[in-house]
């Protein structure tokens, strides 16, 4: 598959969660945690919902504003996480954020749909935009452990 081609394949893939949404909506579990986060520089904001049982997050939802790169990464992060084991979450939010930041990264986990925004390392000014529903997903992990310590 020639450059352009894949170029395009991944802006499909972008605009794809960005016109539907995955995992859309905020959990009203009383067991969830709920994190809020923005990017000042752009305007982009998020909350994300996340409810763990045991170690593994069992549901994960979002909301938010902002462009397409935000969105469509909150989507595409919903996807990732959901089933993991925490630890597996926080170790694939750091390969996502050294992936997009155009650093080495682990090859071998499977980033999903999210590997389609690669490119952004193209983009220092939307770094920030792809990684913060990963960031806000990472602080309510936090919280969580926090809340059963």
């Amino acid at each position: 598959m020639s450059f352009n081609n894949l170029d395009q394949l991944y802006r499909s893939v972008i605009m794809d969660h960005y016109k539907r949404p995955r995992n859309h909506g905020i959990l009203e579990d009383e067991n969830s945690i709920t994190v809020s986060m923005n990017n000042p520089s752009c305007g982009d904001k998020i909350k994300v919902s996340l409810k763990i049982q045991g170690d593994k997050i069992v549901d994960v939802k979002y909301i938010g504003s902002g462009c397409a790169i935000s969105q469509s990464s909150a989507s595409m992060m919903t996807e990732a996480v959901k089933g993991l084991s925490v630890q597996d979450a926080h170790a694939m939010s750091f390969d996502f954020s050294e992936m997009v930041q155009g650093r080495e990264h682990n090859d071998d986990l499977e980033l999903g749909d999210a590997e389609a925004l690669k490119g952004v390392s193209q983009f220092p000014a939307r770094i920030k935009c792809a990684t913060l529903p990963w960031k806000a997903m990472e602080k309510g992990l936090r919280e969580a452990q926090q809340k059963i310590e």
